[in-house]
Parts: structure tokens; C-alpha cells; sequence
């Protein structure tokens, strides 16, 4: 639970790149006191050997306008995606994680966008060389 709350709190922090936008009341009550960004370096800590994914700008803005949950168990599959990619020797990479679904650039271990829900229906995945779903 605690990890979940660690999440949210970084994916409802809008990041802006013009003029500063403010987020809604309700979202503001709701936002956890621990950051997604400490989620991942928990993680790197207590799993040295194991590289985390790291979000583009534009991945965790299409996070946070998609409202896709990432939870410590969904971000560990995508790392297992990741992991699994890089053994195959992929490069770019669609990983399906439940109902979402991450391009990830597993030579940068990063990922690039994600889609969510009802948005993955009827949606045209270009420019990967494979895929991983777990």
C-alpha cells in the first residue's frame, strides 16, 4: 500500500515545460508524501544487480493524462519485460504489463510512451522489433 501511495504521489506531480499549471483540489489531497523517483531508488538500493526502467518526460506526462496505475508489482513485471527484451537482444520494445502497454527503448532502459485501457483498441504499434507481455 505504501508503495502505491509512494507512486502516486510522483505521477500526480504535473511536470510542465510552459506556463505552470496547478492540479485540481481533489488530486492534491490525494497525492502521497513519497515520490515515484524514490520508489525507483528504493528499489536500485535494495536490488543492486537489478537496473530499474527509467520515464522519459513524455512517458510519465501520457502516465499521468492516461491515469495508468503503476504499482511496485506492475513496475517490477515491466522490469522483468525490460530484462526478458535485452536477453532476445531487442531494442525497441512494446512490453504489455496487464492493460498497458509501454514502448521501451531497452538499449536506454527507458520507457518512451504508454498507452492504457481502452486506448490500446484499435491502436497501431510502429518502430518496435518486438514484443514482451507479462
Amino acid at each position: 500500500m505504501m508503495d502505491e501511495m509512494l507512486l502516486m504521489r510522483q505521477l500526480s506531480t504535473p511536470i510542465t515545460t510552459g506556463i505552470p499549471q496547478t492540479l485540481p483540489t481533489d488530486l492534491t489531497e490525494t497525492v502521497p508524501k513519497e515520490s515515484f523517483k524514490d520508489l525507483l531508488s528504493s528499489k536500485l538500493e535494495n536490488d543492486p544487480d537489478e537496473s530499474c526502467v527509467n520515464f522519459s518526460r513524455h512517458a510519465m506526462n501520457r502516465v499521468l493524462e492516461r491515469g495508468i496505475e503503476i504499482s511496485a508489482e506492475r513496475l517490477d513485471r515491466l522490469n522483468e519485460g525490460v530484462r526478458l527484451a535485452e536477453e532476445k537482444g531487442l531494442n525497441d520494445t512494446l512490453i504489455i504489463v496487464d492493460s498497458a502497454a509501454y514502448i521501451v527503448s531497452v538499449r536506454n532502459n527507458t520507457v518512451i510512451t504508454t498507452v492504457g485501457g481502452e486506448e490500446m483498441q484499435g491502436n497501431v504499434f510502429t518502430n518496435i522489433d518486438g514484443t514482451v507481455i507479462v
